[in-house]
């Protein structure tokens, strides 16, 4: 039974309210998205990013999940998608020159990890592209 989108070989998990923005959180999904689960917990334990430990509390509670959930295999499962999306934005005020005032926004973010379980998807070589005096010269 495929519920919310998710088929039977696919899992997913939530993190929401993480104390980064989108922007600094989107830099460490890069770096994991499309890898095989064991591959991106290294990737993830000596990354230096700080919001990298939420990424792979997240992570782990995915993989419990489709271990206790799903009765998938852990050495079969990938990343299919991980994305990150924005939640509230706490607003402080900061004294600023001459009586007046400066904001600081203190973004905070969600985080959603699918797994899916079956072979990792290769990823595509981009093809060298022919220059005009390459075709010229054929």
């Amino acid at each position: 039974m495929a519920r919310y989108g998710i088929k039977d070989n696919q899992v997913r998990a939530f993190n929401k309210m993480i104390r980064v923005s989108t922007q600094k959180l989107n830099l460490v999904c890069a770096m994991v998205r499309g890898l095989p689960v064991d591959r991106a917990i290294d990737v993830l334990k000596f990354s230096k990013k700080r919001v990298a430990g939420e990424v792979l509390k997240t992570l782990m509670s995915a993989i419990a999940n489709a271990e206790h959930n799903k009765n998938l295999a852990v050495d079969t499962l990938f990343i299919k998608e991980i994305w990150c999306g924005k939640a509230l934005t706490m607003k402080r005020i900061m004294p600023g020159p001459r009586g007046s005032a400066r904001p600081i926004l203190k973004p905070f973010s969600n985080l959603t990890i699918v797994l899916e379980s079956g072979a990792a998807p290769k990823k595509k070589t981009a093809k060298k592209k022919e220059t005009k005096k390459e075709a010229k010269t054929k």
